[in-house]
């Protein structure tokens, strides 16, 4: 069986939600509380699953324990074949940086990865774009918001920026510069930059055209932002040099493609809809939903045969 086929299988077994294997998904420290949750969507957490969410904390412990260990002999044994042996160099570097994952793709820490200049620069350039807030003061900033509205309703009349219409494209109130929080500017540009790449995808997201939907659906804008902020933490954007098996994976996407972050987006969006309509599910469900996106984009990022976001399975949803 080739790669291509195993990537073909996982995405109509995973990706679009029929195969409910359940993996263990980190929370996101960014979001302060559920982007659409309420005291009923907290009360459904019974002792029970407190107690095994205990059990779970305990062996993920002890995994981790034993990881270090082993990432530790590991090291020391390349060290000492590199003064003993005559191997080449560019061999021990990469026994030395070899990334250990423990779950979830998140390394031990101990060995970090040595980046090319190229990598550097898209890296610094990507962190600088994520650290600029939203400000609603700001004309270019309100341009942009502008520019997003042509690009989701071409040919309609621009509203002023505080008006009801734009709850439409799925902001929660008359201004959409109250909704960014967390996000940045850069959610903003991630929504505009999928609105000009892949057009008909935005499009059948934005009017909810695919599948059987929801009575009460999640909204659009809204749910772009959470998933530029679980990018971001994801892939360790924040941290000072990334060290989890997925983000440095990214890295490699991004040394080829200076916009990986932004096409990355894309993906997500589409499968978190897909995940969405697999699960039936509802507005107070979101948070799973997006949770469950992390996964399955983690499971997706670390296939071997991945050299490019056009090698994601889920890339195959979108439409241009």
């Amino acid at each position: 069986m080739t790669s291509r086929t195993l990537r073909r299988r996982l995405h109509h077994g995973d990706v679009d939600g029929k195969t409910h294997e359940h993996l263990e998904t980190t929370e996101l420290d960014g979001l302060n509380e559920p982007l659409l949750g309420n005291d009923r969507y907290d009360n459904r957490h019974s002792e029970g699953s407190l107690l095994e969410d205990h059990w779970d904390d305990e062996r993920r412990k002890e995994r981790l324990h034993w990881t270090l260990l082993f990432s530790q002999l590991i090291a020391q044994w390349a060290q000492w074949l590199a003064n003993i042996v005559i191997v080449p160099a560019s061999l021990v570097g990469r026994l030395l940086t070899l990334p250990f994952a423990s779950q979830n793709g998140q390394s031990n820490g101990l060995l970090q990865p040595s980046l090319s200049p190229l990598q550097e620069e898209r890296l610094r350039s990507l962190r600088q774009r994520i650290e600029v807030p939203f400000d609603g003061s700001r004309l270019e900033h309100q341009d942009a918001l502008k520019q997003l509205w042509r690009l989701a309703y071409p040919g309609r009349e621009l509203p002023s920026l505080k008006s009801e219409l734009w709850k439409e494209m799925g902001w929660q109130g008359t201004d959409p510069s109250t909704d960014f929080r967390g996000g940045g500017f850069v959610s903003l540009e991630n929504l505009i930059f999928f609105a000009q790449k892949y057009p008909e995808s935005f499009q059948r997201l934005l009017h909810k055209q695919d599948g059987s939907r929801a009575e009460w659906e999640y909204p659009f804008a809204v749910a772009g932002i959470n998933i530029s902020f679980m990018l971001a933490q994801m892939l360790d954007l924040q941290s000072g040099k990334p060290t989890s098996l997925v983000a440095i994976r990214f890295l490699e996407l991004l040394e080829g493609d200076e916009m990986a972050f932004d096409n990355l987006y894309c993906v997500a969006f589409q499968m978190m809809d897909a995940q969405w309509l697999a699960k039936r599910a509802s507005y107070m469900e979101f948070n799973d939903v997006l949770k469950s996106t992390r996964t399955q984009l983690e499971r997706e990022l670390a296939l071997e045969d991945v050299t490019s976001v056009k090698d994601l399975p889920a890339y195959n949803l979108l439409r241009r």
